[in-house]
């Protein structure tokens, strides 16, 4: 059984058992996490993607960790005026074990 959920302005594809790092979700380790926006579910070959159907699904989880993803950099220039920017960003990430698919 698998599921497409969106979170943090993203989309992703879960299975029971996955670990998934979304944005930062501000809970706790061990904390129980609840996504209700479904998108798809598939179950034994087949796909449902019935807004009625999706409307009840729900796919439950388990905060592993919370910590920092990778450096992404920024950089500004303009040429020859001498206006160079370098700066770094690293975005708080939340591991998620899925725990279960509820359709």
């Amino acid at each position: 059984m698998e599921a497409v959920i969106a979170t943090g302005g993203k989309q992703y594809r879960v299975a029971p058992g996955q670990v998934i790092k979304v944005e930062r979700l501000g809970q706790t380790k061990g904390t129980a996490v609840e996504f209700r926006d479904v998108l798809l579910v598939t179950q034994d070959g087949q796909v449902t993607l019935e807004p009625k159907a999706l409307k009840s699904a729900k796919v439950t989880g388990e905060v592993v960790e919370e910590k920092k993803g990778a450096k992404v950099l920024v950089v500004k220039f303009k040429r020859r005026k001498n206006y160079r920017r370098k700066r770094g960003h690293r975005q708080i990430l939340t591991a998620v074990r899925i725990t279960k698919i509820e359709v």
